[in-house]
């Protein structure tokens, strides 16, 4: 048996690496066409009236203009300056600060003596400068002692809901997009309450995060990984406003919390059985999705099956899960799943 599994996580991992490396070659291919602006459209003067007002504030709070241009792809008006560390804060609904992460960036940057990754930061309505992808940069800036901190600032407020496509300091686990996005659409919702869901799916990414973000507040520790691979077949953004999506979504997160609670229930009774292995919560929650077979484009709008539907039969099938209708040959093959996926 032990020969068997081993077969199966080579045969996986072999599998993944030839993926990866298809994926990546497929990525590397230049365009065949250029596109964005050309040199003489960029440099913009301080006067001009797209970012006059920003200079303006940027002075006010003591910090240093040092030059304005359009971004070359898209034609953003931005601003380069530094700003005194007290003049910038997070955005609220960023991922929760890792002391680690500052402490090792911290030290990385004064080995280098420069500090050379601007951070993004926008005007926000309340005039306030806002980083919606440099809290740990700016953290270790305190940590380090500096008095101004470069940043790239943009006037248009937007871009602050842009986190997850910006963030790339420190890689986002699941858990870090999840309560990103969650935290995202509470502000929206409370400043917009007419906002609908779908207005925001480039912000949010994927539906099933703002799910998975309700589930991570009260519970920290839950293994959402487990089950993405259900919610992306089945939780899709909706047309209703977000105040009564989260609403609604509060109740399929209470039921998937409820189905956890099986799959706990089911896993002890594999280990009393002597089954131990390190996959047995991911092929407890295959046999219970009702969408596992259903194969889907990248992209698909329509859910496999109505989310609710979906949650009701994940229900009834751990109910009556058999446990003796496990073998340990399943569960190698559940590795070469895993594996495939590294």
């Amino acid at each position: 048996m032990a020969r068997i599994k081993k077969t199966a996580q080579a045969t996986g991992a072999r599998a993944a690496k030839a993926r990866k490396a298809s994926a990546a070659r497929r990525r590397l291919t230049p365009a065949k066409t250029q596109r964005g602006l050309a040199a003489g459209d960029i440099a913009l003067e301080l006067t001009n009236a797209e970012v006059a007002p920003l200079v303006a504030l940027i002075r006010e709070a003591s910090g240093a203009v040092l030059g304005a241009y359009r971004d070359p792809l898209g034609g953003r008006a931005l601003v380069l300056a530094t700003l005194p560390l007290a003049a910038v804060q997070p955005t609220p609904f960023q991922r929760d600060l890792s002391p680690t992460h500052t402490k090792r960036l911290a030290v990385k940057i004064d080995e280098a003596k420069a500090f050379l990754d601007p951070l993004i930061v926008v005007q926000g309505h309340d005039g306030r400068f806002w980083t919606p992808n440099g809290r740990h940069r700016l953290a270790a800036a305190k940590v380090l002692g500096l008095k101004q901190i470069t940043a790239l600032i943009s006037p248009d407020e937007a871009l602050a809901y842009r986190i997850l496509a910006l963030n790339t300091e420190k890689a986002h686990n699941l858990k870090d997009r999840s309560l990103e996005v969650i935290r995202m659409a509470r502000a929206i919702a409370k400043r917009e309450p007419r906002a609908r869901e779908t207005e925001y799916r480039d912000q949010f990414e994927a539906a099933e995060l703002i799910t998975l973000g309700i589930i991570y507040e009260s519970s920290p520790r839950f293994a959402g990984g487990a089950y993405s691979s259900v919610l992306r077949k089945v939780d899709r953004f909706g047309e209703r406003t977000l105040a009564a999506s989260l609403r609604e979504r509060e109740g399929y997160a209470n039921r998937l919390q409820a189905i956890d609670a099986e799959v706990k229930r089911i896993i002890a009774g594999l280990q009393e059985r002597g089954f131990k292995s390190p996959y047995l919560r991911n092929y407890v929650v295959a046999r219970l999705n009702p969408v596992r077979f259903v194969k889907q484009k990248p992209g698909e709008t329509k859910p496999a099956m109505p989310i609710g539907e979906a949650l009701t039969r994940m229900t009834a099938a751990a109910r009556s899960f058999k446990l003796d209708s496990v073998s340990h040959s399943d569960l190698a093959w559940v590795a070469v799943g895993a594996g495939a996926q590294d």
